[in-house]
């Protein structure tokens, strides 16, 4: 079944050097009402092969709601999606370009905490870098278990993970995940999201208040 995304507005973006060339991104600060924290969080995309963009809206609401907590956001393309270069490696090379925005994004924010966050191929992607990386809190829309992702030998999040599903998905089977979970040695935080489906069809808003009660309490504290 298509993972077909809906479409926010364009944003203005940047240019990120990645392995298989230009890296197209788009760094948020947060909200003008929001309290500033030393955070900046990685939102990845779904499947680029079916039209899975940075614009995506699951992709930017989630954003959103994590600039409202006072985070900096950075969102960007897979290769071969909008302006990025390159073409569609089926996870190994999309790992590599995360690495890359990982390594931007601490050289240019030194300091700052580092959260990854992913809606459905993108949270397999971003769970895959997770303890690589060193994050220090994950958060994973709608993970496509038990599609034609593997999920087996991933080093997983043993705290601060958070795991948003839908229990009306028409492409991530619930069940699926819901086992997952509960087979993990140390098993994320997991929000169920009753009469949902896969792209959060009139529940945008829903998944933002989810996402903001789930992470609250894992904010560092304001800057000085």
């Amino acid at each position: 079944m298509s993972e077909r995304p809906a479409q926010a507005a364009a944003d203005p973006a940047l240019s990120i050097a990645g392995p298989a060339g230009r890296i197209e991104a788009a760094l948020d600060l947060p909200e003008a009402d929001a309290v500033p924290r030393p955070l900046l969080a990685i939102v990845c995309h779904p499947l680029p092969t079916e039209g899975g963009s940075m614009h995506n809206k699951v992709v930017t609401m989630a954003a959103r709601a994590l600039r409202e907590l006072g985070a900096t956001t950075l969102r960007f393309n897979f290769r071969g999606v909008g302006h990025s270069e390159g073409r569609f490696d089926d996870g190994a090379g999309e790992l590599d370009d995360l690495r890359a925005v990982a390594a931007w994004a601490r050289a240019q924010h030194p300091g700052k905490a580092l959260w990854l966050a992913g809606f459905s191929f993108g949270a397999w992607v971003s769970l895959r870098a997770a303890a690589e990386l060193g994050a220090d809190a994950v958060v994973s829309i709608a993970p496509p278990v038990g599609r034609s992702w593997d999920f087996a030998g991933i080093v997983l999040p043993a705290a601060r993970w958070l795991v948003i599903q839908g229990d009306a998905d028409e492409i991530v089977e619930p069940g699926a995940v819901h086992a997952w979970v509960a087979a993990l040695p140390h098993p994320p935080q997991l929000v169920r999201m009753p009469e949902t489906s896969h792209f959060f069809h009139r529940k945008l808003m829903d998944l933002r208040g989810a996402l903001k009660h789930g992470v609250r309490d894992w904010l560092p504290a304001p800057a000085a």
